[in-house]
């Protein structure tokens, strides 16, 4: 099978030539309740009071409500366990750095040091160092993003631009659009600042906009507003879908006739394994699409260098909140990421990951079909990191992780990528860091898994036991 000769977003399943249904955990409507009467817990009942004798955590009474989601799973456990040599993970989305120049790399952080330390160690403006956001600005130019140095305020990596525009226009209990499934590390943001997530449904060719109509009018029955659509549109994690152009147009004529900012969060874009890049949202509507991105995915992740592109006025308010939390964005790792887009042929070395993630990709597409039992299916990416696979009617990718752990294979439950307890029949599967060899290797493991999973339900029917949904983001999800 060649698989950019598919459709870029179709989806297929094993010993099954016909596209499958979206990869979804079902439609259900998009119900909003009342927004509560007082903020502070969006709708949360109170969390139940514990016995003090019976407390491991005296601090429990300190703590503010907005940390009562905060608890790490049993998951969390499991991962340290599928981190070791002889498991192969599928979980993680760790980019794969060893195709970088180190030695080159290395050159121009001495050339760096050596010439402009006594800047690069000291504390810098909070919106970010000037030249790195003009060279963002030329990055952004190969999706259609015509911006100004100005406009650009770097962070630490977009997950922090993230948690500074939930923090500027979200109360508790207002309420957030993603899509469904979601980033694992934007739920846990919209999560820790109280928001309501409305997920909206997708399917092979991204959000869907009648899905997107049903939701806002759902809002609007209840007598509430969203604050924001937040979306990947493009290599979506953890779907691996994008939106289709079409579907660009009208999503953001119904976000206009509705009133309602995007947040386009865009670290893949440049990772495509066919054509030209997408063109960004933001390239057709720049003041309603705030657009962030990142260098962790087509440079390094352990800089935590990212951005984001704003009207003016919320670029004002960005750089205070920014200015509160960490005063400034490491004025080090911007050097670094500057002298590596001035001085290293980054679009040759974009080239190179693009073609490095096609090989790993093309070996998980041609294991699943080829390994697969009946009624599993799963997405063809046209990019990035993801595979997003649906399991067989009536298993559970949460319950199964244990056994698979065990059988030395590790994935996500989709489970982790919803607000609302959706995804227990999908997982996320990575192939962006491990080898191709290891790759096979993996997904043979799984299928024996899911086969064996099948065993057991056909002969001992439902009722396995499941694990708990992840409650804070957890590296190994990223």
């Amino acid at each position: 099978m060649d698989p950019d000769r598919e459709s870029s977003l179709e989806h297929r399943g094993a010993g099954d030539a016909t596209p499958q249904p979206p990869p979804r955990a079902g439609d259900r409507p998009a119900a909003v309740p009342p927004r509560p009467s007082s903020g502070g817990t969006a709708g949360r009942p109170p969390a139940a009071r514990v016995p003090r004798e019976t407390r491991l955590d005296s601090y429990v009474d300190r703590y503010a409500t907005r940390t009562h989601g905060m608890a790490a799973s049993e998951i969390r456990a499991l991962f340290s366990v599928a981190s070791r040599p002889e498991v192969v993970s599928l979980a993680g989305g760790m980019p794969n750095i060893s195709g970088l120049p180190l030695d080159v790399v290395g050159d121009l952080v001495h050339t760096l040091v050596l010439g402009h330390g006594g800047h690069a160690m000291q504390y810098s403006s909070g919106q970010g160092e000037p030249r790195l956001r003009e060279q963002i600005c030329e990055v952004m130019r190969l999706e259609g993003v015509e911006a100004h140095p100005d406009d650009v305020v770097v962070t630490v990596g977009s997950q922090q631009a993230v948690d500074l525009v939930t923090r500027l226009f979200c109360d508790p209990g207002d309420v957030v659009l993603c899509e469904a499934p979601s980033y694992v590390g934007a739920l846990g943001v919209f999560r820790a600042y109280e928001c309501e997530v409305v997920h909206v449904e997708m399917d092979d060719d991204g959000l869907r906009p009648d899905a997107l109509r049903q939701a806002l009018q759902a809002i609007a029955d209840a007598g509430r507003r969203a604050k924001f659509l937040y979306t990947i549109p493009n290599y979506h994690n953890p779907a691996g879908v994008s939106l289709s152009t079409p579907r660009r147009a009208e999503v953001l004529e119904i976000c206009r006739e509705a009133d309602l900012l995007v947040l386009e969060d865009n670290p893949y874009g440049l990772l495509g394994f066919t054509d030209e890049p997408f063109r960004a949202l933001r390239a057709d509507d720049p003041e309603r699409v705030l657009y962030l991105g990142s260098f962790s995915k087509t440079f390094a992740p352990g800089l935590r260098v990212g951005w984001a592109v704003a009207p003016h006025a919320v670029r004002e308010k960005l750089v205070l909140a920014q200015e509160s939390a960490t005063l400034c964005p490491p004025t080090f790792s911007q050097a670094v990421v500057s002298a590596y887009l001035a001085g290293h042929d980054w679009r040759g070395q974009i080239k190179a990951f693009r073609e490095m993630y096609r090989e790993r990709r093309d070996a998980m597409l041609e294991s699943l079909e080829d390994l697969m039992p009946p009624g599993t299916t799963w997405t063809v990416p046209q990019g990035g990191f993801y595979v997003w696979l649906t399991l067989p009617e009536g298993l559970d990718a949460k319950a199964m992780l244990p056994r698979a752990v065990t059988e030395r294979v590790a994935f996500v439950p989709g489970t982790a990528f919803y607000a609302d307890g959706f995804g227990s029949q999908c997982m996320r599967l990575s192939y962006c860091h491990p080898t191709p060899e290891r790759i096979r290797e993996g997904v043979r493991r799984l299928a024996a898994v899911i086969e064996q999973e099948m065993q057991l339900r056909e002969t001992f029917g439902a009722g396995r036991a499941s694990l708990p949904t992840y409650d804070t983001p957890n590296p190994d999800l990223t």
